[in-house]
């Protein structure tokens, strides 16, 4: 496939997206009901729906991977207003059965200093949680620095992390520099920065490798993290609107026309992402062979997409992702 000529720009349709199961020790064997996985050897804990190597699953660009997309038709793919060639959000569902690391991610300005090229600011948006689930979101008000060096040494920092509850529908911001944890009982979308760039600052006793030093650099003691509270607008919810993402949920009665997704303060196009958080949909149009978004799988809706329609094929709780830069914010 040749480079993408900078005079034109042609007409990406929708495609779904083919998920990768990705091996973690704090994972599960055994994904059902959610998807229809078992671990081979490694237990998964995280489903990665937009990653660079996740391929197109349905149309012309079947087996294309997301990387050479962003990589050959960049203004097709994230319209006017993109920037660079690369795809800007990594949309995972975590599943935990253990804890995870006690971690933090850098922002962009560190991630440049080490050689990335960007940070990672993320949100978690809560799919279902047991009675009693809670996540670590931040240091409790007056924690020290040295305290959070002494607690890293001694294996008591969590006495220094801010707790919070979880339930479904919740939706947790953790911006960069956010000392934070997953714990097990609930199961999390995650929508972040396009980067896999964490700090672990402490693994209680696993054998991985610790990023004690960056980890510190990277933490800040305060951070705007914590619980959103949902706003209703324009035919949606809410869920998220900061730099980097926007998350909502968009009802679906029946069918709605693509024009209707994106928001009246949205740029006039621009990527965005659909997830069915529940059930399933059909998009359909005269452009493209219709195909079907099961639940839990994502379609891409590119910046140069024709026109089309969601039908909601029974239980549906469509999510809508779409990349956000500071300005826009």
């Amino acid at each position: 496939m040749s480079s993408q000529d900078p005079s034109s720009s042609p007409i990406l349709s929708p495609f779904l997206i083919q998920p990768r199961f990705v091996a973690r020790v704090w994972g599960f064997n055994d994904l059902r009901p959610w998807y229809d996985r078992t671990a081979d050897r490694e237990p998964i804990g995280e489903v990665w729906l937009t990653g660079d190597d996740c391929k197109v699953s349905t149309g012309p660009r079947d087996g294309t991977t997301l990387a050479t997309l962003f990589r050959e038709f960049p203004k097709a793919m994230l319209g006017e207003a993109s920037h660079g060639a690369e795809s800007p959000l990594l949309i995972k569902v975590i599943f935990a059965r253990e804890k995870l690391s006690v971690q933090v991610h850098p922002d962009d300005r560190l991630a440049q200093k080490y050689g990335n090229p960007r940070g990672k600011s993320e949100c978690w948006y809560a799919l279902a949680a047991d009675s009693g689930a809670e996540v670590a979101v931040g240091l409790k008000p007056g924690v020290t620095m040295d305290e959070v060096r002494a607690g890293i040494h001694d294996g008591t920092l969590e006495a220094s992390l801010n707790m919070l509850p979880v339930e479904k529908g919740d939706m947790i911001f953790v911006d960069a520099g956010t000392v934070h944890a997953i714990w097990p009982g609930s199961i999390l979308l995650e929508v972040q920065q396009n980067c896999d760039l964490t700090y672990r600052m402490y693994d209680y006793g696993r054998p991985r490798e610790l990023h004690i030093e960056k980890s510190l650099e990277a933490t800040r003691l305060a951070t705007r993290a914590g619980k959103v509270i949902e706003r209703a607008m324009n035919g949606r919810t809410i869920l998220i609107d900061v730099e980097y993402f926007r998350v909502e949920r968009i009802p679906v009665a029946g069918s709605r026309a693509s024009v209707t997704l994106p928001a009246n303060d949205e740029p006039p196009s621009g990527l965005a992402y659909l997830f069915a958080a529940a059930g399933s949909a059909r998009l359909s149009s005269a452009a493209f062979e219709p195909f079907d978004l099961p639940a839990r799988g994502v379609a891409c809706i590119p910046a140069s997409a024709p026109s089309f329609t969601v039908e909601d094929l029974g239980g549906l709780d469509l999510i809508r992702i779409s990349p956000r830069w500071p300005a826009e914010v």
